[in-house]
């Protein structure tokens, strides 16, 4: 059970924090909202809902859960902040909205991300390594990781969270916390590369 929520948290991560490539943002509603904005409402609950629950399959340690409300806070409030903002930004756009979604919004939202990312990891110590398809399905978390910070502008903050999960699955690479290695290392690369076009 806990393999199959982790998986579960994964996929709905990487495809989820994809909603800004769908195509017009779906259309407009009638209120000249976009149909992405709606959908979007959900994402927390669809990427959190499973998180917990691969918790709960872990029996996680309460300071496991604490970590994790910590970056559900983060989370949610980052990702409301964008939301809203983004969603003004799309009909007003300005300032403010920039500084609420792009600055404020992304680098509370990736934060929590990242809690909520050191909560799972921790359950994954002294479990069996994976299947292949958790190294895919890692790979597909450590890119959304880093085409959301391209996207987000918080690459300085995603570069080093990135390091530091490398260096824990690293450090647990011959258990099921190799895969944050798998899918963090080429996440370092793309920041790297970001970073350095960024600066040139």
């Amino acid at each position: 059970m806990y393999s199959r929520w982790l998986a579960a948290t994964a996929l709905a991560y990487s495809v989820l924090h994809h909603l800004g490539l769908v195509p017009d943002g779906l259309g407009t509603t009638l209120d000249a909202t976009r149909w992405t904005d709606w959908l979007d409402l959900a994402v927390p609950w669809l990427v959190l809902a499973p998180g917990a629950v691969t918790l709960h399959a872990a029996r996680a340690p309460m300071r496991h859960w604490v970590l994790f409300a910590a970056g559900v806070v983060a989370y949610t409030s980052g990702h409301g902040i964008h939301l809203a903002a983004n969603s003004v930004g799309n009909e007003d756009p300005g300032p403010t909205a920039h500084l609420w979604d792009e600055v404020v919004g992304h680098h509370l939202w990736y934060a929590g991300v990242a809690l909520v990312l050191a909560a799972l990891a921790l359950t994954m110590r002294d479990r069996p390594r994976p299947h292949p398809v958790g190294h895919l399905l890692s790979l597909a978390v450590g890119l959304t990781w880093a085409s959301n910070a391209i996207g987000g502008g918080t690459e300085v903050l995603s570069l080093l969270v990135a390091i530091a999960v490398c260096a824990f699955g690293w450090a647990h690479r011959k258990d099921l916390a190799v895969v944050l290695l798998v899918g963090f290392l080429p996440a370092v690369g793309v920041l790297v590369v970001a970073l350095a076009g960024s600066l040139s």
